[in-house]
């Protein structure tokens, strides 16, 4: 839940809402990381990721690839839709990140959130987070699949997965994010909120959220001034 009080509060929280198979919440990730590297009070930064489906009503399995979708959701044509995705590329190639579009397998990623939730109570929720992007953007792997799921967990430390997905484990805490998410009126993704009281949205840069941060954090000193 995002503080939206006026008091001071001990943590410094950044409540980020993000879908995993959203290219520009993977950026975000990277260039909110890269920000935190240079604030000087990152030590004092608790972060609490939220889950967000850009599309809940996704299937499984798609027979377009993500370049079609793109085509399709935009009315644009396939050579500028792969254009776009280049571009993109680029951006994550500059942040040391090696994407393949062209190999993405656009799913539900409604499961992934549930494991994301599970791993958050192991303090594994960024570690997660992370993989489950890897996977998607890098590796073409179909990130509602539960076996895949099982295995990228394992693969940080985390066991349990099909028994949880067997069950409803999660499942409120998935749809409570979305729902916090439409009350404080969140549309896309990614969304920062920082202590509650600065927003960010989209991927805008490590020095946009830098700057981002540093604003959030002047705003709480002066308040103890």
């Amino acid at each position: 839940m995002v503080c939206h009080h006026k008091g001071m509060t001990t943590d410094f929280f950044v409540d980020i809402w993000s879908d995993v198979v959203c290219p520009f919440c993977y950026l975000g990730f990277r260039q909110f990381h890269d920000a935190l590297d240079l604030f000087d009070n990152a030590e004092d930064v608790v972060i609490r990721h939220h889950a967000f489906e850009l599309d809940p009503h996704a299937e499984l399995t798609h027979g377009q690839s993500l370049n079609e979708m793109l085509a399709e959701k935009y009315s644009m044509s396939l050579e500028r839709a792969a254009a776009m995705n280049q571009r993109v590329e680029d951006t994550a190639r500059e942040l040391g990140m090696e994407w393949s579009l062209v190999d993405a397998r656009p799913t539900n990623t409604f499961n992934a959130h549930r494991v994301i939730a599970l791993a958050a109570t192991h303090g594994l929720q960024e570690a997660m987070l992370e993989r489950l992007f890897r996977a998607y953007f890098s590796e073409g792997l179909v990130i509602s699949d539960h076996d895949t799921l099982g295995t990228l967990a394992h693969e940080i430390g985390i066991d349990g997965v099909d028994e949880m997905l067997a069950g409803n484990q999660f499942v409120d805490a998935v749809r409570h994010d979305e729902s916090l998410a439409a009350k404080i009126g969140l549309t896309g993704v990614p969304a920062l909120i920082l202590d509650g009281r600065v927003h960010v949205s989209g991927a805008q840069g490590s020095s946009a959220m830098l700057e981002a941060l540093e604003d959030a954090w002047s705003q709480r000193s002066q308040q103890t001034a």
